[in-house]
């Protein structure tokens, strides 16, 4: 099933270019395209759609603003000539970050990158439970559940603490990868996750883990511990 997606960009060429890509490319559809980010904003408040490319200098609302407004934003493709746009693109978790002039080639791996992640997101969970994948800084990451030490939320991120690799940040909330997880992650804290099968000693309400790292339990998670000590 082909990607809905969206286009926008206030220079014509630009965004006629596009159009011709996202027709040329199987696993798109073309919704609609716009020249101003007001309208496409009217337009995402009714219309759920997977992708949007949006270009991020425009005048009146920037295609930042426009995907800092949106409620349920769908994955985000972000173009633009220049460079010096990256963080705020990373920092809003978009799929890729597109420098004009973009070629079909370069174009076509940002598609590739966003059908992976929406093919993921759209498994069963038991289906997902062995890996789980990412977005952070621009690339699709895996990672193996059983590496993960524990998880800390970070206001709208978390961050992944694994034992073999350097911690992964990524726009998401606990709730939301606590689902996506093996029956072994834990919630234990309004900021944490822990895997149980990492937890090496248990005294009053904190938890020691194999890497020694110390992680707090709150009063309503106290029976992680009286699990993990039944276990």
């Amino acid at each position: 099933m082909p990607l809905k997606c969206v286009a926008i960009d206030d220079e014509l060429p630009a965004l006629q270019l596009m159009q011709k890509y996202i027709a040329d490319h199987p696993q798109l559809q073309l919704l609609q395209t716009f020249t101003d980010a007001v309208s496409a904003s009217e337009y995402l408040k009714h219309t759920r759609i997977d992708l949007l490319f949006v270009d991020i200098n425009m005048p009146d609302i920037t295609g930042l603003d426009l995907v800092r407004s949106l409620t349920h934003p769908p994955m985000i493709v972000f173009t633009t000539a220049y460079k010096k746009f990256a963080i705020d693109g990373f920092e809003l978790d978009a799929v890729d970050y597109l420098l004009k002039p973009i070629s079909f080639e370069r174009f076509s791996k940002a598609v590739q990158k966003a059908a992976d992640y929406y093919n993921y997101k759209s498994k069963p969970a038991v289906a997902a439970e062995e890996v789980l994948m990412v977005f952070s800084e621009y690339q699709l990451i895996k990672i193996n559940c059983s590496n993960i030490e524990y998880i800390e939320s970070l206001d709208d991120y978390i961050r992944i603490h694994s034992s073999n690799t350097k911690p992964v940040m990524t726009l998401m909330t606990l709730k939301a990868v606590l689902d996506k997880l093996p029956l072994t992650f834990k919630r234990i804290h309004r900021s944490y996750i822990v895997n149980s099968s990492k937890i090496k000693s248990a005294v009053n309400r904190k938890l020691k883990l194999t890497s020694d790292v110390e992680l707090p339990v709150s009063e309503t998670y106290i029976d992680v511990i009286k699990e993990w000590k039944q276990a």
